[in-house]
């Protein structure tokens, strides 16, 4: 079960209030509960209003700030929002999306990191902008110590997945279906069902 927000708190100011705080490394942020529900009314009102967000305004390297995650029923088949909590912020973990030119392929990346260590998966990604859906495969996956590449590797499927990438159906491959996209942070809905807030 999710908080509601009063009437006096707009979803856009708790996500506001948690991407500020966060940043600083201040502890007054938004309780986890506060922050899911703000997220949930945001994601209603982008399927109100039928919010279009182009590929552009997703492009460039977020920070992860807040994600749910999952559980599934034992009971039922469904699957419910974990709880919500905020990412460590002394191991940041962060999603790249880029595009050297229009023509060209869209690739993804992930990344967390640990002092100076660094664990990095890559691979293609697509953008259905009708549906803010941005669908991607890891096919690559790269171990850093500082700015040295320790190790790269084809990761399941590797050169033949990414070459395969684009006969794959949306269904059959991981994505996030964005609800709010701002220039300070983005937010989103993976397959699995949890929410992610990322701040830039």
């Amino acid at each position: 079960m999710t908080a509601e927000l009063t009437t006096t708190a707009n979803y856009l100011d708790v996500l506001q209030q948690a991407v500020v705080a966060y940043r600083s490394g201040k502890r007054d942020r938004p309780d986890p509960a506060t922050v899911v529900a703000a997220l949930l009314q945001a994601e209603k009102a982008a399927k109100r209003q039928r919010s279009v967000y182009p590929l552009e305004s997703l492009l460039g390297q977020w920070r992860l700030c807040f994600t749910t995650g999952t559980r599934k029923l034992r009971r039922n088949s469904g699957i419910v929002l974990g709880k919500g909590f905020y990412l460590p912020t002394f191991s940041p973990a962060q999603i790249k999306f880029e595009q050297a030119a229009i023509a060209s392929p869209l690739a993804a990346s992930n990344q967390i990191q640990l002092g100076s260590f660094k664990l990095r998966f890559t691979g293609p990604a697509k953008y259905l902008g009708k549906k803010n859906l941005l669908a991607f495969d890891f096919t690559q996956v790269q171990f850093e110590l500082g700015e040295r590449s320790l190790f790269t590797a084809d990761f399941r499927g590797g050169k033949a997945k990414k070459a395969a990438f684009e006969q794959i159906a949306i269904a059959k491959l991981p994505f996030f279906a964005f609800f709010l996209v701002t220039e300070e942070f983005i937010a989103a809905r993976g397959r699995g069902g949890g929410l992610a807030l990322w701040i830039q």
